[in-house]
């Protein structure tokens, strides 16, 4: 089932003047967790859903979502209890509602975005290349990349700007703003394993269809960067912000070079 093109249009427009408006409101309330935050988590998953449902059914889109967001949020909330595979963490029980007093509910959705945006991101770097045979592990490979950093524009934003979670020490030296390199790698093969499931879901089975290329994956993904950079600027973490422009840069550059080929 795929919503009518009418629909889908009209309901993206309201989406992304909710979604920006929710953004801009997000920008004066960085100090603590807020109703605003959560709104602005769940209006994004719901404009990434709507988008790929302009290019896929809608049952096989609501599944891959399903699928993301269940794998994301018991890794997560594995990693709560066991500190695998992301490291020692704690969450924030002020900050949502959680499940089983474990995860907050935020945290499955906020994978839906995570991946489907990633995902949509590197199908705009890919797309020169998209009628190679070995595209479809290359965009699995480059959207778990692209994954590992958004998390990495995240962590100090969601730690010690909106402190959403705390990180325990551990014994490995390297850190991010005190983040285990553990929690890295953790979001890459989560990443990885989620991909390689909801892939067949995400796949366009019919021929033919629309060439021109999706940026509303890119837009959502520089809103959400352009957020933490500033977040982190208020709080003087200055080389998170320089990592948030690093990958906005490079990952504007790149998808719009792709989308343009």
């Amino acid at each position: 089932m795929r919503l009518p093109e009418n629909t889908r249009n009209l309901l993206t427009r309201t989406l992304n003047v909710l979604l920006g408006t929710a953004a801009v409101a997000g920008l004066f309330s960085l100090c603590e967790p807020s109703w605003i935050d959560q709104t602005i988590l769940m209006l994004a998953a719901l404009a990434s859903i709507v988008t790929l449902n302009r290019q896929l059914p809608l049952q096989n889109v609501l599944s891959a979502a399903g699928i993301t967001a269940a794998i994301g949020g018991l890794a997560h909330a594995f990693s709560a209890c066991s500190a695998i595979p992301f490291g020692p963490i704690v969450f924030n029980s002020q900050a949502a509602w959680q499940f089983f007093n474990t995860l907050p509910w935020t945290v499955p959705v906020l994978w839906i975005v995570v991946i489907f945006n990633a995902r949509g991101v590197g199908r705009l770097i890919l797309r020169p290349w998209r009628k190679v045979k070995s595209y479809g592990y290359w965009l699995i490979g480059l959207t778990s990349v692209l994954a590992v950093a958004f998390d990495l524009a995240l962590e100090p934003f969601a730690w010690h700007v909106k402190h959403l979670w705390l990180w325990q020490p551990t014994r490995l030296a390297v850190a991010w703003h005190g983040v285990t390199a553990l929690n890295f790698v953790g979001w890459g093969g989560v990443s990885l394993f989620s991909l390689m499931l909801i892939t067949p879901s995400l796949i366009r089975k019919q021929p033919g269809g629309s060439s021109v290329p999706e940026y509303q994956p890119l837009a959502i993904w520089l809103g959400a960067l352009l957020l933490f950079a500033v977040g982190s600027a208020g709080a003087g973490l200055w080389w998170s912000v320089a990592a948030d422009a690093a990958i906005a840069t490079i990952t504007t550059v790149f998808a719009v070079r792709g989308a343009r080929w």
